[in-house]
């Protein structure tokens, strides 16, 4: 009698180890911390700000003004307009790998595949051959698919386009303003007036043509064009 309530009273223990589950909000929270971690290194080598930042540095060098506007603005400016042009890649990651996810449909090796795929074909659509090419000889890896490509390759080779694409953006911001500064230094010479330095004469011509031409959404207009 005494060996069967024991046997009664004792707790069942039940392991099941097939079948998927919803991560816990341990790891949830962990996984958040980690990315937020990361999130600076995954924003500029994952995302098009470098572009935006590089050629918004270079439109306020052209400008001539050195601190205005100040790089918490310009990267403010850059980290939302980055954010706009990947919005649909990350909603299909969202929709594809994350939620799934959560919901435990897949497991976190999973995930990570189903949703490098939305990110990797947009970042090979804005990554050139002759980069794709360097890289991919280097590591020895079949370039005729660059869809099978890995990250280590495609990730470089991205970082570095954009650097390329920044700077011919950058160029061509640059044409106006390098006309007024030689317009408004041969008037000088001409003037006799060599003790008075050009750039100062002409950075309130630069700003008032840059305001006439409404020349920051200019600016975000063609950069957000360019990714397209």
């Amino acid at each position: 009698m005494t060996g069967s309530l024991i046997a009664s009273a004792a707790p069942s223990v039940n392991i099941s180890l097939g079948g998927l589950h919803s991560p816990s909000t341990s790891v949830v929270i962990i996984a958040a911390l980690t990315i937020l971690s990361i999130a600076p290194s995954v924003l500029i080598l994952f995302t098009g700000f470098t572009r935006i930042f590089i050629v918004l540095g270079l439109t306020r060098s052209g400008l001539g003004l050195q601190n205005t506007p100040p790089n918490q603005v310009l990267a403010g400016i850059a980290l939302f307009i980055a954010l706009f042009v990947m919005a649909p890649v990350l909603s299909q990651v969202d929709h594809q790998a994350l939620q799934p996810y959560l919901e435990g449909k897949v497991n976190a090796a999973q995930a990570i595949k189903v949703g490098e795929v939305p990110v990797k074909t947009w970042m090979l659509k804005q990554t050139g051959d002759s980069e794709l090419q360097m890289f991919a000889t280097d590591q020895h890896d079949n370039f005729t698919n660059p869809d099978t490509l890995p990250m280590t390759v495609v990730v470089p080779s991205f970082v570095l386009s954009e650097v390329q694409s920044a700077f011919t953006i950058g160029f061509v911001i640059f044409i106006p303003f390098l006309v007024i500064d030689l317009v408004v230094s041969s008037v000088l010479m001409s003037m006799g007036m060599f003790m008075l330095p050009p750039t100062l004469v002409s950075l309130p011509f630069k700003i008032l043509l840059f305001v006439l031409v409404d020349g920051w959404a200019l600016v975000v207009h063609s950069l957000i064009t360019s990714f397209h």
